[in-house]
């Protein structure tokens, strides 16, 4: 055999031998990933630290007016969505390196680069085109209305308490 057929030999015995986690990238092996973001222990359930410290999963929302979502966390995989909307929420569900895998709105999952995520919380007004909705005090149809907002509107989330939160609606702007 010649040796450049011999030294092909060794590299394909191990592509066929070797476990599926040795040839799946870095970040589909980090410890944690989708679906592991709990910890489970002494009774109860928390979330998991990312590799930043922060809690995965944490909301955030796009510090650019244009952010490409990845196929993986990298320059080199090809853009999926590109989004074109300052101050739209969405979920940050997994980490890796500069890297932030997220999840929209409508469960568009993808990767974005870090320094295009802003710690500020928005809210999306959710709801029937061509109407109103009221946003409440408190998540009960009986409470006040503290305004009406048409969907797709972006605010600006003050802050949150369980699961209601206060809204800054002088700042909301009509999704593009």
């Amino acid at each position: 055999m010649p040796a450049a057929r011999l030294a092909l030999v060794p590299l394909l015995a191990f592509l066929l031998l070797a476990p599926p986690a040795v040839l799946a990238p870095a970040w589909a092996q980090q410890e944690g990933g989708q679906g592991q973001g709990q910890i489970q222990g002494q009774g109860r359930t928390v979330e998991r630290p990312g590799r930043t410290g922060l809690p995965i999963p944490r909301f955030v929302s796009l510090a650019s007016a244009e952010v490409n979502l990845r196929a993986g966390p990298g320059r080199q995989y090809p853009i999926e969505v590109v989004y074109r909307r300052r101050g739209l929420p969405v979920e940050v569900i997994d980490e890796f390196d500069t890297w932030r895998r997220i999840r929209d709105w409508e469960g568009t999952v993808g990767w974005v680069h870090g320094s295009l995520l802003s710690g500020r919380r928005t809210l999306r007004v959710l709801g029937p085109e061509g109407g109103l909705v009221t946003l409440r005090r408190a998540p009960d149809e009986g409470a006040p209305a503290v305004a009406e907002a048409e969907p797709g509107v972006i605010g600006q989330l003050e802050r949150c308490e369980g699961a209601v939160g206060a809204r800054r609606t002088s700042t909301a702007s009509k999704a593009g």
